[in-house]
C-alpha cells in the first residue's frame, strides 16, 4: 500500500525557515518523481516543487524559485523541501505526491497518490 507522511510544518514569522519532509513507503521508491503541492484556504491546489528519480533534476513554481529547495534521500525513502525567506502568502497545507513516472510530469494528473498534508502558516 502506498503511503506518503509529510511533517515538519508549523508557525513561523515572515523571513523564516522551515523544512518539510515527505516519508514515502509501500512502494519502490527510487523508481518515482515526487512532487510537493501547497492549497491556501479559498485557491486552487498548485504544484510548488517536483524531484526526478534520482534527484537530479527538479522543477521550481516561478512563486518559490530561489527559496525553496527539493532533495531526495533514497536510502531514507524521503523528500525533503526547504523553504527559506517565507512569506504570508507561502501559507498552505502542504502536500507531497508520487508520480505516475520517473519524471516530472507536466500536469497534476501525473500525479497518482497523495499525502494527507501539513499546515504551514506564515504570520508575524
Amino acid at each position: 500500500q502506498v503511503q506518503l507522511v509529510e511533517s515538519g510544518g508549523g508557525l513561523v514569522q515572515p523571513g523564516g525557515s522551515l523544512r518539510l519532509s515527505c516519508a514515502a513507503s509501500g512502494f519502490t521508491f527510487d523508481a518515482y518523481a515526487i512532487g510537493w503541492f501547497r492549497q491556501a484556504p479559498g485557491k486552487e491546489r498548485e504544484g510548488v516543487s517536483c524531484i526526478n528519480r534520482s534527484g537530479g533534476f527538479s522543477t521550481y513554481s516561478d512563486s518559490v524559485k530561489g527559496r525553496f529547495t527539493i532533495s531526495r534521500d533514497n536510502a531514507k525513502n524521503t523528500v525533503y523541501l526547504q523553504m527559506n525567506s517565507l512569506k504570508p502568502e507561502d501559507t498552505a497545507i502542504y502536500y507531497c505526491a508520487r508520480a505516475r513516472f520517473s519524471y516530472c510530469p507536466d500536469s497534476n494528473s501525473g500525479f497518482g497518490s497523495w499525502g494527507q498534508g501539513t499546515q504551514v502558516t506564515v504570520s508575524s
